[in-house]
């Protein structure tokens, strides 16, 4: 089969099992590195993929996340004839399922032994104590942050991290660091995407709150980083309390 992949996370899923099938990745496709001497053509954005490049490979499937591309490309895609197979990922089970799903299903691959440790790495987790109730932006200019039904507010959840605005109406909430259930968190988590945080930009906007930097792969993103996520972001979430 070959497959175009405009969904990061899904890129690694695939390469980490069966790499000869990607023909084409998105530009922000970042791990495994390689992929381009692997033979896998940069179709563009996952905001905007070059629609008549991705048509001109030929591929037998398009993997696509109904959170991360927009309906008008894949509606695109689709009128080409393509086929488009698109994920939906809020939490970690959902995530492992439609790893599965994809793996297993749609590519008929053997299931991943990733997948299996990745499943474990999580079910082992101790019982959190009290859980620290924290803002965690995603993005600045304009301050954006995780609302509810999020993927990466699940898993802060499973970490013992409460997401002060997880009842917020909406997914991605615009919001002021001054605004009062901001103001009064115990915790900043600071992923270093989509926005690239660090300690010299970020953290100053929510002064006496300690800021806990972490992996923006392991926190938002569903593939074999998931194996390895619960010990990363674990020791990051310590070392800033």
């Amino acid at each position: 089969m070959r497959v175009v992949s405009l969904v990061p996370s899904l890129t690694e899923a695939v390469a980490a099992t069966a790499p000869g099938l990607l023909a084409g990745v998105t530009d922000w496709c970042t791990h495994p590195a390689g992929l381009d001497r692997r033979g896998a053509v940069r179709i563009g954005g996952t905001k905007n993929p070059d629609v008549p490049a991705i048509t001109a490979l030929r591929p037998d499937l398009v993997i696509a996340n109904e959170e991360e591309n927009r309906a008008p490309d894949l509606d695109a895609l689709r009128a080409a004839g393509l086929d488009v197979l698109v994920t939906e990922v809020r939490t970690l089970p959902q995530a492992l399922d439609e790893l599965d799903r994809l793996l297993t299903g749609a590519l008929g691959l053997p299931r991943p032994r990733w997948l299996d440790e990745a499943e474990r790495a999580w079910a082992g987790l101790p019982r959190p104590a009290a859980p620290l109730r924290a803002v965690v932006p995603v993005w600045r200019r304009p301050w954006m942050v995780l609302g509810r039904d999020t993927f990466a507010g699940d898993l802060l959840a499973r970490l013992g991290v409460e997401n002060v605005y997880a009842g917020h109406a909406e997914r991605y909430p615009r919001v002021d660091p001054a605004d009062p259930a901001a103001a009064g968190c115990d915790l900043v988590v600071l992923p270093d995407e989509p926005y690239a945080f660090t300690r010299e930009d970020g953290p100053e906007a929510f002064p006496g709150r300690p800021a806990a930097l972490v992996s923006g792969r392991h926190l938002t993103w569903y593939g074999p980083s998931l194996a390895e996520a619960p010990r990363v972001l674990a020791a990051e979430l310590a070392a800033a309390r």
